[in-house]
């Protein structure tokens, strides 16, 4: 039976799988995904539905599809939206994302955000568990297949919403923008001032204008060490 414990005092419960933990980068994401009114939007590899569970519990006018291709992933996110009663307002669905085509039709949602895989297969070590491979390596889906995905199921002028790493920056833009998935915000997130960006959140909108707005850089500790307050505000500390 999962173990649900509260993501913060008074918080939503939230279970776990073995390989796909709650990170940093999933609850960067939801706080930067700012959706304002009633909004649909889907999940693209989902996991245990942390982002859509962060995204409900903040906005209580959205709803969410979660996709993932994992079975036992997608039955989590389901308990972790059942237990905390989002069950109305959630979907999960087990799927492959380059099958989004035959899942959806176009357009169908208002928002996509996605915590995809890092690391290209070709990149180096590849975990032997499928489940974990899949979480870090684009073995089931590459940065291309995200950007069709999201430019397929996005109405025009919808968002999507992603974290990457800094390192493969350039790489998204250039996808994203093939995909008529036009960058409108970028954000930057070190540890302190004297690090290097370890995570890059990225908003771009279907058939968007250009012009990219740059934001000022999120750090996650002060120069003492300490939290920083806009890290605590996140985590609700």
């Amino acid at each position: 039976m999962a173990e649900f414990n509260r993501l913060w005092e008074c918080g939503p419960l939230f279970a776990q799988a073995e390989h796909f933990k709650l990170g940093t980068d999933c609850v960067l994401l939801a706080d930067f995904a700012v959706i304002s009114g009633r909004a649909k939007g889907i999940d693209l590899g989902c996991a245990s539905g942390a982002i859509g569970l962060l995204m409900m519990t903040e906005n209580k006018k959205i709803s969410m599809t979660g996709l993932e291709i994992l079975e036992s992933a997608a039955n989590l996110a389901e308990e972790n939206m059942s237990v905390n009663n989002l069950s109305d307002r959630s979907e999960i669905i087990c799927g492959d994302i380059r099958d989004h085509r035959k899942l959806f039709k176009s357009g169908s949602f208002d928002f996509a955000v996605s915590n995809p895989p890092y690391y290209s297969s070709a990149s180096g070590y590849v975990s032997p568990k499928e489940d974990k491979a899949g979480a870090r390596s684009e073995i089931s889906c590459s940065l291309d297949d995200i950007c069709s995905a999201a430019s397929y199921l996005c109405r025009t002028g919808g968002s999507f919403f992603m974290v990457y790493k800094p390192e493969r920056l350039a790489e998204a833009l250039r996808v994203m923008s093939e995909k008529g998935l036009e960058p409108k915000r970028l954000r930057l997130v070190c540890s302190d001032v004297s690090k290097p960006p370890s995570l890059v959140l990225l908003e771009a909108k279907r058939g968007g204008k250009p012009g990219l707005k740059i934001e000022p850089s999120l750090f996650l500790n002060d120069s003492d060490g300490s939290e920083s307050e806009e890290y605590r505000r996140i985590y609700h500390r």
